[in-house]
Formats: structure tokens, sequence, C-alpha cells
């Protein structure tokens, strides 16, 4: 239960409600051991920080980038527009403007796998460990750092 504790300390530096919700909800999840719930919850958390943090701060960037790999991308202006993009897309758009590394964007595709098996219907199995590490991998690759 340490990763809940270690996530719970991050909700005061949480100023965004929709994105405290997610990350509070998340939370719950793990502790009542609903850890596909936990994963799914906490990768939207992981989303919604990123897309406030690209739509604040380097949105012109984005629309570029995301422009130039495909030009029939229409330019985002609000975090919910950017969410129009797939999410494995994104990770590559926001590695190609600097805003995440090779290795991050790396751990952040397999987050998103995993996310990815826990919100379809289908036999994966995961347990605490599993959840904790995925919950960790978005502290300290997203929470921690936007």
């Amino acid at each position: 239960m340490q990763v809940a504790v270690d996530l719970r300390s991050h909700l005061n530096g949480i100023t965004d409600n929709e994105t405290r919700n997610f990350v509070e909800e998340a939370i719950k999840c793990h502790e009542a051991e609903l850890y596909r719930s936990a994963i799914v919850m906490s990768w939207l958390g992981a989303m919604d920080v990123l897309h406030k943090f690209v739509h604040a701060n380097h949105l012109a960037a984005f629309n570029t980038e995301a422009k130039r790999v495909n030009a029939k991308w229409k330019p985002a202006k609000t975090p919910d527009d950017l969410g129009k993009m797939g999410e494995a897309e994104f990770l590559d758009r926001i590695a190609a403007i600097s805003i995440i590394g090779k290795n991050p964007k790396e751990e952040l595709q397999k987050a998103l796998g995993l996310r990815n098996g826990c919100g379809h219907p289908n036999t994966l199995r995961v347990g605490a460990n599993k959840s904790a590490a995925h919950i960790e991998t978005l502290l300290q690759n997203v929470f921690e750092k936007f």
C-alpha cells in the first residue's frame, strides 16, 4: 500500500480538480484491490496532466509537429482537443518536441499497453505489484515532473 500513500502525498500538489479526481479515484481503486481499475484511472490522470501541460506550455510546437506528421491534423485549441489524437501518437509527438525523452516515452508506452489491456474485456489478470509498478511509473514520469 506504500504506492497509495506515495500517490496520496501528491494530491495536495494537484490543483486542477479534474486531475485530482482521477488520481484520487485511482488511489481508492488500488486500496480496494481493484487493480485493473486503478491502472485505468491512474493512466487517465496522467494523460490529463500531459494534455494540460502541453496546452499551457507547448501548444504551438505540438500543433506544428502534429501537422508535420499528419497533414489532416486540425490544430488543437483546448486540452480536450489534444484528446482527439490517439494516446500512442500523442506520446510520439511530445517526445518529438522534447517534452519527454526516449526512455520515459518507452515506459509510458508500456503503461499505455497495460492500460489498454486493463480497459477492455479480456482474461488479463493483474495484482497489487503490477498496479503499484504502473502507478509508480506514472508518479515518477508524469505526476512528479509536470
